[in-house]
């Protein structure tokens, strides 16, 4: 799961028959109290169908689920060699989407309850067997 940072941007392979779109995430930081852990971004690229589905309902700030596979390219800038990961999607989820122009109205309950109020019933209390007990002698002779 993760944030769009970028806005996917769609274009088509030279040959004119494939989109592409490609836009970058942002995943939460790992659990920490400190404030200045970075988010890890990463480039998420989509295929075909997908391609144009990612231009025309994904956009900066919606949270989204992704299912795809990860992929791991070396480029070379500078005389150094760098290692760069992106995510292939295969599928994506929306999880919240950040638009606020339409205001979500309150849930209202029309429905009248008709089934009577719970009764309440006796149970007999279930014996329980005690808990295991362990020798502390014959701890070091564990088999493993």
């Amino acid at each position: 799961m993760a944030e769009i940072i970028k806005n996917p941007e769609l274009r088509y392979t030279p040959d004119n028959q494939m989109a592409v779109a490609d836009m970058f995430v942002q995943f939460a930081p790992p659990l920490s109290n400190r404030p200045d852990d970075r988010h890890p971004t990463i480039e998420v690229v989509g295929w075909g169908n997908l391609a144009t589905e990612m231009k025309e309902n994904y956009k900066q700030g919606d949270k989204i689920a992704i299912e795809g596979r990860l992929e791991m390219n070396t480029i070379e800038r500078d005389g150094y060699k760098e290692k760069r990961a992106r995510l292939v999607a295969s599928r994506l989820y929306h999880v919240m989407a950040t638009d606020a122009t339409t205001p979500a109205a309150p849930p209202t309950s029309t429905a009248t309850p008709s089934a009577p109020a719970a009764v309440a019933t006796t149970s007999t209390p279930r014996n329980e067997p005690p808990p295991p007990t362990f020798d502390t002698d014959d701890i070091d002779n564990i088999p493993f």
